[in-house]
C-alpha cells in the first residue's frame, strides 16, 4: 500500500469519522503502482488484449486499405471491358457468325468511348497440331490453342509486343496466312524473333509470324495461343461450333454501362435481342464483398484474442485478490469501504485493459502502414476504427475486473487479518 494513501486512511480512522473517501487520483496510484510490482506478470496479462486489438486495428486496416487497391485495379481494368456474346445459336445453313456483321469492328468503335473492339473466338479444330515444321502429330509440341480474332480484338486487349507488329486490316480482308504469337506459344516452339520471317504449322498450314506478344490487359490465355484473323481462319477451318463467338470492347473509363446498352444495337439494328452485352460488374458490389470476405474470419479471430486476454486479466485480477488478502484486511482495518476496495482493484484491471489497448492499436497500425509500404500500396487507416480501438481495451479490463473486484470487496477485515 502507498504510504500517502495509508496515512489517509489513518487520519480518517484515528479523527473518528465513520466515512472515509478514495479520490480517482489514488485510486490511479495504487493501481500503476500494483503493476509496476509485478512487471512480469502484467505483462503477460496484456498479451491478449495487444493481440486482440491489434488483430482488430490492422484486419480493418488491411482490409479497408486493399480493397482500396482492388477498386483502382478495377476501375482502371475491369470497368473498361465489355463483352457481347451470341445470345442465340445461328441458324442452319447460315454463316453462325451472322450475329455478328462483317464490319462488327467498325460499328461498334464508331459509338462514343469506346477505344477499341473486334469478334474473336476459337476455330472448331477437334485435333489441333502446332509445330515449326510439318511433322505428324505426335512428333509436335503441345500446349499452345488457335485463336481467330479480328484486329480491333487484338487491339482491345491491350497488346504489349516482345517484337513484330500485329497483323491489320490488310491482312483480314485478304484472309492471309499470317499469325501472332503469345510469349508462351513462342517459347514452346522456340521462336524468339521475327526479322527471319519464321513460319507456324498449324495442322500442317503454313502461317507467317508477324509478331510476338510479350503480355495482354485482357483475355491472358492468348499467351499459350496462336492467334490468325478472323477471317483466314473461317476460310481454313470454318465458323465457330462449340466455342460461339464473341466480342471484347475496350472502354473509357465510366462508358462501359452505355456501351454495353448501345453494342447489341449498333451491330444488329433489326435483331439486337440475338447479342447480349455484359457490361462490368459493379465496383461497390466487388468491394463490399470482398471487404465482407476477408475481414469476417479475421475479426472473429481478433473477437478470440479479447476474450483470452479478457479471461487473462480476470484470472491474473483473482490471484491478486487471494495473494493480497492480508492488505484488504488491513485497509478495511484502516476505514476503507468495500466499495473503495473493488474500486482499487476494478481500476488495476481497466488500466491493464487500457495499456493493453494503446500497445495493440500501435501494433496494429505498424502493421497496415508496413504491408502498404513492402505492397507499395496507400495505406488506408479510418478514424472510427483506430481512436476506439483503445477503449475496446479499456472495456475489456473493465469487463474483466468485475467479478475479482466484487469478491475483494466481500472480503471480511477480521478473516483477512488472521491469514
Amino acid at each position: 500500500m502507498a504510504p500517502d494513501v495509508l496515512g489517509r486512511f489513518r487520519r480518517r480512522h484515528a479523527t473518528g469519522k465513520r466515512t472515509s473517501n478514495l479520490l480517482p487520483r489514488d485510486a490511479l496510484a495504487e493501481a500503476l503502482a500494483g503493476l509496476i510490482q509485478r512487471p512480469g506478470r502484467s505483462v503477460l496479462t496484456m498479451l491478449g488484449t495487444v493481440l486482440g486489438v491489434g488483430a482488430f486495428v490492422a484486419v480493418l486496416g488491411l482490409t479497408t486499405t486493399t480493397t482500396g487497391q482492388i477498386s483502382d485495379a478495377f476501375t482502371a481494368l475491369r470497368a473498361t471491358t465489355v463483352t457481347v456474346r451470341d445470345s442465340l445459336p445461328s441458324t442452319p445453313g447460315e454463316d453462325p457468325v451472322v450475329n455478328f456483321p462483317s464490319d462488327a469492328d467498325d460499328r461498334v468503335q464508331a459509338l462514343n468511348g469506346v477505344r477499341a473492339a473486334g469478334v474473336w473466338w476459337q476455330p472448331p479444330l477437334r485435333q489441333t497440331t502446332v509445330g515449326t515444321t510439318p511433322l505428324p502429330a505426335s512428333e509436335q509440341p503441345q500446349g499452345t490453342k488457335i485463336f481467330a480474332m479480328s484486329p480491333g480484338a487484338l487491339n482491345a486487349v491491350e497488346p504489349r509486343m516482345t517484337t513484330g507488329v500485329l497483323y491489320n486490316r490488310f491482312h483480314q480482308r485478304r484472309a492471309e496466312p499470317v499469325c501472332v504469337l503469345g510469349s508462351g506459344a513462342a517459347r514452346i516452339l522456340g521462336i524468339t524473333r521475327v526479322d527471319n520471317e519464321p513460319v507456324v504449322f498449324v495442322n500442317n498450314t503454313a502461317y507467317s509470324v508477324v509478331g510476338i506478344i510479350a503480355d495482354v490487359r485482357q483475355l491472358p490465355e492468348l499467351m499459350l495461343g496462336v492467334i490468325v484473323p478472323d477471317s483466314t481462319a473461317l476460310k481454313a477451318y470454318g465458323p465457330p461450333i462449340d466455342n460461339p463467338a464473341q466480342m471484347i470492347i475496350h472502354t473509357e473509363v465510366g462508358a462501359a454501362g452505355l456501351v454495353a446498352r448501345q453494342a447489341p444495337l449498333a451491330l444488329r439494328p433489326d435483331r439486337p435481342e440475338l447479342l447480349t452485352a455484359i457490361p462490368p460488374p459493379d465496383p461497390h458490389t466487388l468491394r463490399d464483398s470482398v471487404s465482407t470476405s476477408m475481414s469476417g474470419l479475421f475479426l472473429l479471430l481478433a473477437g478470440i484474442c479479447l476474450v483470452i486476454g479478457t479471461v487473462g486479466i480476470a484470472n491474473t485480477t483473482l490471484v491478486a485478490v487471494l495473494e493480497r488478502t492480508g492488505e484488504i484486511g488491513l485497509r478495511r482495518a484502516l476505514g476503507a469501504r468495500p466499495r473503495h476496495i473493488a474500486a482499487q482493484f476494478l481500476t488495476e484491471s481497466t488500466v491493464l485493459g487500457t495499456l493493453g489497448g494503446l500497445v495493440g492499436t500501435a501494433i496494429g497500425v505498424a502493421v497496415v502502414v508496413g504491408v502498404s509500404v513492402i505492397q507499395d500500396w496507400t495505406a488506408v487507416l479510418a478514424p472510427y476504427t483506430v481512436l476506439p480501438a483503445p477503449l475496446v481495451g479499456s472495456l475489456t479490463g473493465l469487463l474483466a475486473g468485475l467479478y475479482p473486484s466484487l469478491r475483494a470487496a466481500r472480503v471480511e477485515p477480521l478473516e483477512a487479518l488472521r491469514q
